[in-house]
């Protein structure tokens, strides 16, 4: 007999529960089985007090809607406090180990400016009033709260991407970002900056690979 599979795991942790959601089939259907579970099979445990509830998406990437359409359903248990909605951490896709790609590492402060020529891999924080200049991309595993100038020689191609991307300024090319009061978001996690259309927009690592396909070749990481 074939074991049925789940779509919905209930897990409990030391401040409450954790929702682990499949990323493997299509959300109605994880919908549907967290409904379900709500409803019936284990009614019976989620009353009584509060409980704190953390939703783990594994490696499905949701969109506010779908976000929504969760909370609508574990939120019609009164006594189930959301407190968080997360997806795995993707990989951010460096032009992966290779031709022009150097690793730095540290903490650029305020006042402080590294430059750089190719592709630039930085793992630690930009403070605010620090700086990066790079003629390639850069990459930031870290928070990236000061500035960045990628493509300063004029490639439009090149990217910036960063773990938290809350800079003062961003620039590619000869294009500079808005304010950062002006993006409209407040979700700064693995965020990467490109030039389209003479215009830097800003969309989630996880949509790189649509995006630059071409930069996803296989490379050498020279240290710096």
């Amino acid at each position: 007999m074939t074991a049925v599979r789940h779509h919905v795991t209930i897990k409990g942790v030391k401040d409450g529960l954790v929702f682990l959601l499949d990323d493997a089939c299509e959300l109605s259907e994880v919908l549907g089985e967290l409904q379900h579970k709500l409803e019936k099979t284990h009614e019976k445990i989620l009353t009584g007090p509060i409980i704190h509830v953390h939703v783990k998406l594994g490696k499905r990437a949701a969109s506010d809607e779908d976000k929504e359409q969760i909370r609508g359903i574990i939120g019609q248990k009164g006594n189930l406090l959301i407190q968080s909605i997360e997806s795995d951490p993707p990989e951010i896709p460096l032009a992966a180990p290779g031709e022009n790609l150097s690793l730095l590492g540290g903490i650029v402060r305020s006042g402080q400016t590294i430059n750089h020529n190719g592709d630039l891999l930085y793992m630690g924080d930009i403070n605010p009033g620090g700086t990066i200049v790079c003629t390639g991309s850069v990459y930031i595993m870290g928070s990236l709260r000061g500035m960045v100038h990628a493509g300063v020689d004029g490639d439009e191609q090149a990217v910036i991407a960063a773990s938290h991307l809350q800079p003062t300024q961003l620039r590619i090319a000869t294009i500079i970002s808005r304010p950062p009061d002006e993006w409209g978001t407040s979700d700064t996690f693995m965020e990467f900056a490109y030039i389209k259309d003479g215009q830097m927009k800003i969309d989630k690592v996880h949509q790189f690979h649509r995006m630059f396909p071409a930069q996803l070749q296989d490379r050498n990481i020279s240290r710096s």
